[in-house]
């Protein structure tokens, strides 16, 4: 994880919320909707962005329909983090 990839997920909640989420264990892109009230679209568009920065990872993307992401070590890193701020602030 580096401080920039921490930046740029800090920099939307979208980014935020997904992240979080994602935490307890891999989910769809519909219960990451369900669990974060985000529009469906939100939450591809910012899965494709976490993808691209190598924070998140597809582990069947073979699959059409029913596709499920989980969070890579840099993107459990920064999940840490954000917890333990969350934690700090409260």
């Amino acid at each position: 994880m580096t401080w920039r990839e921490y930046g740029y997920v800090v920099a939307s909640k979208y980014r935020v919320k997904t992240v979080q989420v994602l935490t307890s264990h891999p989910k769809t892109p519909k219960e990451i909707s369900n669990e974060t009230h985000m529009a469906l679209s939100h939450v591809s568009r910012t899965l494709r962005e976490l993808t691209e920065k190598g924070l998140v990872i597809c582990i069947n993307p073979d699959e059409v329909k029913g596709r499920v992401y989980e969070l890579t070590d840099s993107g459990k890193r920064i999940a840490q983090i954000l917890e333990t701020n969350r934690k700090f602030n409260q």
